[in-house]
C-alpha cells in the first residue's frame, strides 16, 4: 500500500509540474524587442498615475505581474544577457519591483521616476542600435 501511495504522489507531482510549464504568461509574444517596448509602455503608465487615481493599485498590480512574466520569460536566455538593453531593463525592473515590494501603498517617488525614465530611454535607444 505504501509503495502504491508513493508512486501515486510522484505521478501527481509530475502532472502538476507539467501543467505548470504549459501556463502562458502575459508576456507570451516571444519577440524580445516588442515585449520590452510593450512593458516599458505599461510601466510608464503605471508609474505616472497620480497618488489619488482610483486605478493606481490595479495598474501597479498589472505592472508587477508583467515584470514577473517578462523576467520569467527572458532571464534564462543567454543570448540576451550580453545586450545593453537587457541589462539596463533588468536594473529598471529590479528597482521598480523593489519599490512595489517594500512600499506597496506608496506612489513611486520622483527620484525613482526620473531614474526609471532615463533607464527606459536608454533601453529604447539600445533596442534601436541592436536592431540595425
Amino acid at each position: 500500500m505504501r509503495r502504491v501511495l508513493s508512486r501515486l504522489v510522484a505521478l501527481v507531482l509530475v502532472c502538476v509540474i507539467g501543467l505548470m510549464s504549459l501556463a502562458t504568461p502575459a508576456i507570451a509574444g516571444g519577440n524580445y524587442r516588442q515585449d520590452t517596448l510593450d512593458l516599458i509602455e505599461t510601466l510608464r503608465s503605471a508609474v505616472d498615475l497620480p497618488k489619488e487615481a482610483p486605478e493606481r493599485m490595479d495598474a501597479q498590480s498589472a505592472a508587477r505581474q508583467k515584470i514577473n512574466d517578462f523576467s520569467a520569460r527572458y532571464r534564462r536566455d543567454g543570448s540576451l544577457t550580453r545586450l545593453n538593453s537587457f541589462t539596463t531593463m533588468r536594473t529598471a525592473l529590479n528597482s521598480l519591483a523593489g519599490h512595489y515590494s517594500s512600499y506597496p501603498n506608496r506612489p513611486v517617488p520622483q527620484k525613482l521616476k526620473d531614474r526609471l525614465d532615463q533607464e527606459f530611454r536608454q533601453v529604447e535607444a539600445a533596442l534601436r542600435r541592436e536592431e540595425g
